[in-house]
């Protein structure tokens, strides 16, 4: 959590740690500043110390419903700084950045965070270390960053708005499945619009924007809805052409996002429009099995990568090819079983073999538990996906209640 900062910057020997960018859609920034209309910001905190946020001085008004201690950037007029600068754009920025540095007497190491265009970032860092040898700027690989650290364990406030998340999202897969159901059916199979046209994955996504937008969410990171062989590849976002069919797998995964870049949820279903082929209800049948059995099974403090251990042994028991002994598979279970949800769609902890230990069913964290199979020469794509939160008792709460079926009957249409 956000109280857990100065300890982990203490654990990585950071001195201090700049965030830069926008608040709203950058997650470190965000998570610091609450989000908000902040451009172009640089958040400075140094250890043991509370963050300063730098900005824009038309911003001010907006960032200081952040909080935190506000300082304007026309503390350092860039009409005398171009100057120093002999007319160096690169070098202009460079002795902004370092003169707040020594306004608040940043020194050592720097940790490095947020979201910018990296040419622009580069040059300007580059020209600083130049000025200021008694910095080290440091950088950190995605899982082991400090910030998506902070962010693995949610308080009950962040868990609150993802959970309202799950509620939207849950409101948009009942109103898709609720609309298709009743859509009328051409003698080959295919779905009608109102108007007689066939019905397109594209004209199913339009209505999942709407519904999206009119609870305040953005699919910020798109979503997936995918028919027939693109089904069979995960993240296959489906084609816009794609007819929709009766009797062919769909999988919908949705994770929509607070507007302004807060908090996400991530959702799944797979469904078959009135009824299932023999083989494809024999496949969802063990994905559903597996997943059933994994909740069963998860205890508190267990590294995350064990039920991904458990969940490649039953798909392999069952004959499908797993990441446990095929490098890279591209049918039968292919991916990880979850992932930490929170103001990143992929946060800690993470259920890969390649996991560190560390990332385990702690108090407070927020995962998915998603197994599938695809065989998309086969035509055919399963997933079930729920997040959970693993609360402060232990107990493993699921954040948005929503029917398993499979198959869903169609209201004008029987086989």
């Amino acid at each position: 959590m956000k109280y857990d900062i100065d300890a982990l910057m203490q654990a990585k020997n950071l001195d201090a740690i700049v965030v830069i960018g926008s608040a709203e859609n950058n997650p470190p920034m965000y998570y610091m500043t609450g989000g908000g209309h902040v451009s172009a910001a640089t958040l400075i905190k140094k250890r043991g110390e509370k963050a300063v946020l730098y900005c824009n001085d038309m911003e001010r008004d907006e960032a200081a419903k952040s909080g935190l201690t506000i300082r304007l950037y026309g503390e350092y007029p860039l009409l005398e700084l171009f100057k120093d600068a002999n007319g160096d754009g690169v070098l202009m920025m460079a002795l902004r950045m370092q003169r707040i540095f020594n306004t608040l007497g940043v020194k050592g190491r720097v940790g490095l965070y947020g979201h910018e265009d990296v040419s622009a970032t580069f040059a300007t860092l580059s020209r600083l270390q130049k000025l200021m040898p008694e910095v080290e700027f440091v950088g950190e690989t995605r899982e082991e960053s400090l910030f998506n650290q902070a962010m693995e364990t949610k308080s009950e406030e962040e868990v609150a708005r993802i959970r309202e998340m799950g509620k939207h999202t849950t409101e948009v897969v009942r109103l898709t499945a609720e609309f298709l159901t009743s859509c009328d059916v051409r003698d080959d199979e295919v779905l009608l619009k109102k108007d007689g046209s066939p019905l397109t994955i594209g004209d199913v996504k339009q209505k999942i924007n709407l519904w999206l937008a009119e609870r305040d969410a953005v699919p910020s990171e798109g979503f997936i809805f995918s028919i027939g062989r693109d089904a069979g590849v995960p993240h296959s976002m489906g084609n816009p052409t794609d007819l929709m069919r009766l009797g062919q797998t769909i999988v919908f995964d949705i994770y929509p996002q607070e507007r302004g870049g807060g908090y996400f949820y991530d959702f799944t279903r797979t469904w078959s429009l009135g009824y299932a082929m023999p083989e494809a209800q024999e496949l969802y049948d063990q994905v559903q099995e597996i997943y059933d059995k994994v909740l069963e099974n998860m205890d508190l403090n267990v590294p995350f990568k064990e039920y991904q251990r458990m969940t490649c042994e039953y798909f392999e028991s069952k004959g499908h090819k797993t990441p446990m002994n095929t490098p890279a598979p591209q049918e039968g279970y292919v991916h990880s079983l979850g992932h930490g949800v929170g103001i990143n769609i992929h946060e800690r902890p993470f259920s890969g073999f390649q996991a560190s230990d560390d990332q385990r069913l702690a108090p407070g964290v927020v995962i998915t538990v998603e197994p599938g199979l695809y065989y998309p020469e086969k035509g055919m794509g399963f997933r079930i996906e729920d997040t959970y939160w693993v609360r402060p008792d232990g107990k493993m709460e699921l954040l948005a209640d929503y029917p398993y079926d499979f198959v869903l009957e169609m209201k004008k249409w029987k086989k």
